[in-house]
């Protein structure tokens, strides 16, 4: 009989992995797996959204579609029969987990009085480390828009990323990382997902949101 190692590729309970929900559903999948004992974390952003006769700041997910959960597998019955749920996200045959120091960054992110935002997915590009502030230790890839800096923070296992505003002196290259004129370069992907990684009609997105 197989292990829920075999099956899962790990059960630590430390280990974050992501469930894909219907549109619109972060939150409340969010709010009932809460409940049910599971540690969530559902990242949101403000977007102020204009009419003609007002303005309304909205709380939306930074990773539409996505709520990540730490540990309980073995309570993995009670995840998929959640209202609102469509799949486990998966790598191959075997549970994707996504890397705890990728959640903390984007904790860190979120929980900070910086702007956070989505941002195009970074593949690949020089990184640097923050010296200073409340990203203190955080590792991410530095770009530019318009005057402003950017570090930008990424998941790999959805192909999505986030960026949050950072001075350029709170921020050094990163041990192998080389800059440009004093500004590293970073090469942007076309945004997409990995066909194993990808719930069948899955969305392109480009932000995420945190609880």
């Amino acid at each position: 009989m197989s292990s829920l190692s075999d099956i899962y590729g790990s059960t630590d309970e430390s280990s974050w992995w992501a469930v894909y929900t219907r549109h619109q559903h972060e939150k409340a999948v969010a709010q009932v797996l809460s409940s049910k004992g599971f540690e969530v974390f559902l990242p949101l952003y403000d977007s102020v959204r204009r009419w003609k006769d007002r303005n309304k700041t909205l709380s939306l997910p930074l990773f539409p579609c996505y709520v990540f959960v730490r540990g309980g597998l073995d309570r993995r019955l009670q995840v998929v029969t959640t209202p609102g749920i469509h799949t486990i996200l998966y790598s191959g045959e075997r549970i994707a987990f996504i890397p705890n120091d990728e959640v903390d960054s984007i904790r860190r992110a979120v929980d900070s009085p910086l702007l956070v935002e989505p941002h195009p997915f970074l593949r690949c590009g020089e990184k640097v480390r923050v010296t200073r502030g409340s990203l203190e230790g955080v590792v991410g890839v530095l770009v530019r828009k318009k005057s402003l800096f950017r570090l930008v923070l990424s998941v790999e296992m959805l192909a999505q990323s986030v960026s949050v505003e950072i001075d350029a002196s709170d921020v050094e290259p990163e041990k192998g990382s080389a800059l440009t004129d004093g500004v590293p370069r970073a090469d942007t992907a076309s945004l997409g997902y990995s066909e194993d990684l990808r719930p069948q009609g899955m969305r392109e997105s480009f932000r995420a949101v945190s609880r």
